[in-house]
């Protein structure tokens, strides 16, 4: 597979895993301590102009989620209240339209006690369809020992963890926009940092979505798997990092996608759009390239449909 050939027909069944909500009451509060998320201006959402794209790029459910910066700012009793917040507008567009939505709940680390009260609300009163996790909070990583509690929770429930970036606890080079190349070295980071501290064999039934074809992962694993391994062993490494998911959100060019397809597990990668961070231009684009690959058409199925298909067959809930 070298690049592009004769588009084929749009897919009509997609499902989003990678699509942000913006409460507009959280986009103020953002606002008005002149808070952006990796150098863009926080954008307007509403469910009509999210169906409205969604019908120009084939999908037909997404699973919302609030992007960085989260709601910790560095206070935790306002962490809880506006994860609560934006949930709470989460579970009524999906309750409106549920067919076309689901959605991640917004937790509130580094508050771990936060994150678990309001990760049972979530589950327990909202029925959410998972939880999306920043990759850091201010230089900390999701392989912290301190949010072991929550992973055992999420565990416990069988949960699937959404992971986007957040931007570095440095500042970037002057032009170059946290989104262009800090997003996706956090996100690397993260999944490096967990894979190093053995939660995907410790928290086996949690399923791990990472942003953008997961950063640098599928095109570095080779570089990063001995690092992935306590036992510095390349191999070990590698089955680590294969056991993570990764969405296409800006990712499905002919340069990214054949590295994600050589490394990735067939059955973990999920199709993503970045709306609205990413302009509705953008996720047009990058869904048009990734018609155009020369997919099979079973991993045209799978990316499409199939494998997020299974990972939100039914909600999370404690095991028997």
């Amino acid at each position: 597979m070298n690049g592009p050939t004769e588009t084929p027909p749009m897919s009509l069944t997609r499902i989003d895993t990678h699509h942000h909500i913006v409460p507009p009451s959280y986009k103020a509060w953002l606002a008005r301590q002149g808070i952006a998320a990796g150098g863009r201006a926080i954008p307007d959402w509403s469910a009509d102009a999210a169906l409205e794209l969604m019908s120009r790029i084939g999908v037909t459910r997404s699973i919302l989620s609030v992007s960085t910066p989260g709601v910790h700012l560095g206070d935790d009793t306002l962490a809880r209240r506006w994860a609560r917040e934006v949930n709470e507008f989460a579970a009524r567009v999906r309750a409106d339209r549920p067919a076309q939505f689901g959605f991640f709940a917004t937790l509130t680390l580094p508050d771990v006690d936060g994150a678990l009260a309001e990760a049972a609300h979530a589950f327990d009163v909202l029925g959410a369809d998972g939880v999306v996790l920043l990759a850091s909070v201010r230089g900390s990583y999701l392989g912290d020992a301190a949010i072991e509690p929550l992973m055992e929770e999420l565990n416990r429930r069988a949960a699937v963890i959404f992971v986007h970036p957040s931007e570095l606890n440095a500042p970037p080079p002057p032009d170059i926009p946290p989104f262009a190349a800090d997003f996706l070295l956090d996100t690397t980071r993260a999944a490096i940092h967990m894979a190093r501290a053995g939660w995907l064999e410790r928290y086996p039934h949690v399923r791990i979505i990472l942003s953008h074809a997961g950063g640098f992962v599928p095109y570095a694993a080779e570089r990063i798997a001995r690092t992935c391994s306590e036992r510095g062993d390349t191999a070990h490494g590698i089955e680590r990092l294969r056991r993570y998911y990764f969405d296409t959100a800006l990712s499905s060019s002919a340069y990214a996608l054949p590295s994600l397809l050589a490394f990735a597990d067939p059955t973990h990668i999920t199709f993503g759009s970045d709306w609205p961070y990413a302009p509705a231009e953008r996720s047009q684009h990058f869904a048009q390239l990734l018609d155009a690959y020369p997919l099979t058409p079973g991993q045209r199925r799978a990316i499409d449909h199939d494998n997020a298909l299974a990972l939100f067959s039914s909600p999370a809930r404690v095991p028997a």
